[in-house]
């Protein structure tokens, strides 16, 4: 196991803790439910959630009647998922694999989502070709990342021109609301779809 897998396999137990990450908040949780709906082709459309974690959207998802597909490379993030998928009785799927090497064919989903996955990965341009490969013709890629405090993260510019430069229409939503995240938050998050919605 890597020094990455063990640190999140350690991290699972209490990452449904932070707001943002387990959604136990009900407006919080209805917030991210409402803006990725309005984002998606409809229910029961297949979804690839990468880097999925315990699987809070994967679940969020499945309740609304999409068939999700989840993977981590963390085996414990992927038990989270599985038990918290029983216990909301939703239909998803969970695997233990890498998002830098999602274990499916090509033209499987039509939608492809990440959260806060992308900026950590070693080849950001190398993991959006495959991502991209796994949607179908008119499938919709759909990433949440962020500009953090830290310094770490993916600049919302960066990932456009990495998205345009695959000759991808794509277009950015700030996501500066407290509603979001638990509270105010001082960096940049962001949402990037690709194709926009009204050009999909």
């Amino acid at each position: 196991m890597s020094d990455t897998t063990e640190y999140w396999d350690e991290q699972a137990a209490t990452f449904d803790d932070a707001p943002d990450h387990g959604l136990l908040e009900p407006a919080s949780r209805e917030a991210w439910r409402s803006l990725l709906i309005s984002l998606l082709p409809l229910a029961p459309a297949r979804i690839a959630d990468l880097g999925c974690g315990t699987g809070t959207l994967a679940i969020l998802l499945g309740e609304a009647g999409y068939r999700v597909n989840g993977i981590d490379f963390a085996p414990r993030m992927i038990e989270r998922a599985r038990a918290k998928t029983v216990a909301a009785d939703v239909d998803a799927d969970f695997q233990i694999a890498d998002a830098m090497l999602p274990p499916w064919p090509g033209e499987t989903f039509d939608v492809v989502l990440a959260r806060h996955v992308l900026w950590a990965l070693p080849d950001t341009g190398l993991a959006l070709d495959r991502w991209f490969r796994l949607l179908k013709p008119d499938g919709r890629l759909v990433l949440i990342e962020g500009r953090w405090s830290t310094g770490a993260g993916l600049p919302a510019d960066e990932l456009l021109t990495l998205v345009r430069a695959r000759n991808r229409a794509a277009a950015v939503m700030p996501l500066d609301q407290p509603i979001y995240w638990g509270g105010p938050i001082s960096d940049e998050r962001y949402l990037l779809v690709s194709p926009p919605p009204d050009e999909a």
